[in-house]
C-alpha cells in the first residue's frame, strides 16, 4: 500500500488530502476546524483528521507533496518587482520578509510543521512539489469519468501561470497551453468583486449572484481592460489595475473608467450601478469562457471537457457552456479553488511521478465529495449532551417522515448527516433545508438565518431522475456547479408591471412553481441527488416529493454570512442557536428550537467576521 499525502497552503483555503494506493481516502479543509474562513494557514487540523482517518501515522505516509512550486512563484514575484518598479515598492516590502522567512525555504518549514504530528518524522527526502496549475489540471481529470479529456484551468495566478489547458488521456495529462501573469480572467472578475465592494476570494459568488439584477451595459467599457482574441486568449490592460504591484486591484484609471470610486460596504449601499457592472463583467467573463471551449474544441477534437481553478466555480459560467453543447460532457472538480490542489498535487505524483495507471468511473471517483470528518450516533449524542441540547432519537424511516412533514410546514431546518463535503458547497450533508414553494424562503433563510444580503439566491437539491421535468438541463450536476433555467412549464409569466421593475424589487415576483430557488431572471444553480452517492438526503427528497408532489429542497451550506461550514455538531447546534432556524436534525436526533434553554441562545450575528 501507498500512501499519498497533499497540501496546499498560504494564500487562501488551506486543505490536506489523503490517497491510499490512488483512491481518494480523506480531505478536508482547514477552515472548518478553526473556523476561519479561507483559512491560509499550514492546515494542521486538516492534515491531523485525514492521517486518523485514514489510520496512518505521518512517518507511514509514502509521500507527501505540495501544491505549488515555491521558488517558481518567487521568481514571478521578483520579475514582476522589477518590471513594475519603483511602483510596486510598498507591496514588495511587505511581501519580501515573509517570503525570506517562510515561503522561499518551504520545505524546510513544511518539514518542521509536519514534525509536529509525528515526532517519529524523521526526514524530508519524500517531500516533493507539484506545479499549482498541473495541481489544478490533476484535480480535474483524474477523477473526472472520463478517460480522454481537454482540461481548461483558470483562476487568479500559480505560479505563473493564469490560464491553461491540458490533455489529459488515460495515466497522462499534458500542460500545452498557457497565459502568464498578469493577465489574469480571475484576477480581472477578483478586480470587479473589489470595485462593488465585496471582498476578494471570497465575495465572487456575490458579484456572480447580483448579476442577474442588473444589465450588461457597461460590456463594451471592460473591453478596454482587456483585449479578447477569437480563440478566447486575453491581455489585460494594465493601465487600469494595481494588482501587480500595489494594496488595491483596481486605481484611479479604472475609477475614471467608470466615473465612480469603488464602494465602501461599511458606508454605501449596492445600487443599480453595481448591479449592472455586475451584469456586465459576468458578460464579458461567460463571453471569454465560451470563446476558450469553442477553441480548444476545435484545436483537439476531444469531446469531453474537465474544468478546474477558482473561475470554474463560477457555474453560471458553467452553465453557458453547457447549453453551448461545445462539448459532449463536462465535468467540474468540486474543489475547484486552491483547496482541490492538495488533491490534485497528490494524484499527479501517484499518476505522473509513480506511473500508475488509472481506474475510471462511469460516474466519477469523488465519492459526491463526503470525504470529510463524520460523527456516529454515539458521538453526537454525546455532544449534544455535554453541550445542554435537549433532543429526541427517532429511528431512521420516522426521522425522515418528520423531517419531511417539517419542510412540508415550512419550516427552516439545519440539516448535519454523514461525512463532510469537500469543497464550497454543501451538498446534503451540512445543510440548511427548506421548502422551495415558499414565497418568503429565501428572504427569510437570507435575512433570518444566513444574516446575508437579501438578493443572494438558493441552490436546489432536485432527484436526478426528475431533473428534465423541473429544469431544461439533462445533465448531471451533483456538485452544484451548473446553472440551468426552469422549465416552461414551471414558469409564471410576468405582468407588464413585473417586467418593468428595477433592480432589487425584481426579488418579490413569484416566477415559478420553486420561487425560493427561482433567480430573477428564472434560473437555478442545480445539484442532483443519487441515491448511490447520499442514500439518507435521497430518501428525504423522495418522502417529500410523496407527500408534496415536489422533488425538490432548497439546499444551502449550514453556516451564516462569514463562517465557514459546520464541522461538528457543536458547531451546528451553536448556528442553530444562534439563528432562526426552527430545527436542528443531527443523526437521528431532532431537536426543536422552542424546547431549547434559551440561556444557550448568543448573538450569532455578530460571531464572525461578514465578508
Amino acid at each position: 500500500m501507498t500512501a499519498i499525502l497533499g497540501i496546499s497552503a498560504f494564500y487562501h483555503d488551506s486543505a490536506a488530502c489523503i490517497l491510499k494506493d490512488g483512491n481518494i481516502v480523506a480531505a478536508a479543509q482547514e477552515e472548518r476546524f478553526t473556523r476561519k474562513k479561507h483559512d491560509p494557514s499550514y492546515p494542521k487540523n486538516a492534515v491531523e483528521f485525514v492521517l486518523k482517518y485514514s489510520n496512518l501515522n505521518l512517518s507511514e505516509v509514502d509521500k507527501i507533496v505540495f501544491f505549488e512550486k515555491p521558488f517558481l512563484k518567487f521568481e514571478r514575484l521578483l520579475e514582476t518587482y522589477v518590471a513594475f518598479a519603483p511602483r510596486g515598492f510598498i507591496s514588495f516590502s511587505k511581501a519580501m520578509p515573509l517570503w525570506i522567512k517562510e515561503k522561499l525555504f518551504q520545505k524546510n518549514f513544511l518539514f518542521n510543521k509536519l514534525r509536529e504530528h509525528d515526532k517519529n518524522y524523521k526526514s524530508d527526502k519524500n517531500i516533493f512539489f507539484s506545479e499549482h496549475h498541473l495541481s489544478h489540471a490533476a484535480s480535474a481529470f483524474y477523477p473526472s469519468p472520463f478517460d480522454e479529456a481537454v482540461v481548461l484551468t483558470a483562476d487568479g495566478v500559480g505560479e505563473w501561470a493564469t490560464t491553461t489547458v491540458a490533455i489529459g488521456k488515460g495515466k497522462n495529462l499534458e500542460i500545452k497551453k498557457e497565459i502568464h501573469f498578469p493577465h489574469s480572467l480571475g484576477l480581472l472578475y477578483s478586480a470587479f468583486t473589489y470595485y462593488t465592494g465585496f471582498k476578494v476570494n471570497s465575495g465572487e459568488y456575490k458579484l456572480m449572484g447580483l448579476a442577474p439584477y442588473g444589465n450588461p451595459v457597461y460590456e463594451n467599457k471592460i473591453k478596454k481592460l482587456i483585449d479578447i482574441k477569437q480563440d478566447g486568449s486575453f491581455r489585460l490592460n494594465q493601465k487600469y489595475f494595481n494588482y501587480a504591484t500595489g494594496l488595491t486591484m483596481t486605481n484611479d484609471h479604472f475609477n475614471k473608467l467608470f466615473a465612480q470610486k469603488p464602494r465602501d460596504p461599511k458606508k454605501e449601499k449596492i445600487t443599480q450601478f453595481h448591479m449592472d457592472i455586475a451584469a456586465s463583467i459576468q458578460k464579458v467573463t461567460e463571453d471569454i469562457m465560451i470563446k476558450l471551449a469553442k477553441s480548444i474544441r476545435k484545436e483537439y477534437n476531444i469531446k469531453n471537457l474537465c474544468l478546474a481553478g477558482g473561475v470554474a466555480l463560477n457555474c453560471v459560467a458553467n452553465g453557458k457552456i453547457l447549453s453551448e453543447k461545445i462539448f459532449d460532457q463536462i465535468w467540474i472538480q468540486p474543489a475547484a479553488g486552491d483547496a482541490g490542489g492538495a488533491l490534485g498535487a497528490a494524484l499527479a505524483l501517484w499518476h505522473l511521478e509513480l506511473n500508475n495507471e488509472r481506474t475510471v468511473n462511469s460516474t466519477d471517483n469523488m465519492k459526491g465529495s463526503y470525504l470529510g470528518t463524520e460523527f456516529s450516533q454515539e458521538e453526537i449524542e454525546k455532544e449534544l449532551k455535554f453541550i445542554g441540547a435537549k433532543f429526541k432519537i427517532f429511528e431512521y424511516e420516522e426521522l425522515i417522515n418528520k423531517t419531511s412533514d417539517l419542510l412540508n410546514d415550512g419550516k427552516a431546518i439545519g440539516w448535519f448527516q454523514g461525512r463532510m463535503e469537500f469543497g464550497p458547497r454543501a451538498l446534503g450533508n451540512r445543510s440548511i433545508l427548506g421548502d422551495p414553494r415558499s414565497e418568503n424562503m429565501q428572504k427569510n433563510l437570507n435575512l433570518k438565518v444566513k444574516y446575508r444580503e437579501s438578493f443572494r439566491p438558493f441552490a436546489p437539491s432536485i432527484l436526478r431522475e426528475d431533473l428534465s421535468t423541473w429544469f431544461d438541463i439533462n445533465a448531471d450536476s451533483p456538485y452544484m456547479l451548473l446553472v440551468a433555467n426552469i422549465n416552461s412549464k414551471k414558469k409564471f409569466k410576468m405582468t407588464q408591471e413585473q417586467k418593468e421593475l428595477f433592480g432589487i424589487d425584481k426579488l418579490n415576483v413569484k416566477r415559478s412553481e420553486i420561487p425560493a430557488v427561482t433567480h430573477v431572471d428564472y434560473s437555478a444553480r442545480i445539484q442532483t441527488v443519487n441515491k448511490n452517492t447520499n442514500e439518507r438526503y435521497y430518501d428525504l427528497i423522495s418522502k417529500f416529493k410523496e407527500k408534496t408532489g415536489c422533488p425538490v429542497m432548497v439546499n444551502t451550506s449550514f453556516n451564516v454570512r462569514g463562517e465557514p461550514i459546520v464541522n461538528s455538531p457543536i458547531d451546528a447546534f451553536n448556528c442553530f442557536m444562534g439563528t432562526e432556524l426552527d430545527y436542528l436534525v443531527i443523526g437521528n436526533c431532532i431537536l426543536e428550537k422552542s424546547k431549547q434553554d434559551p440561556n444557550l441562545k448568543k448573538n450569532y450575528s455578530e460571531e464572525f467576521e461578514l465578508d
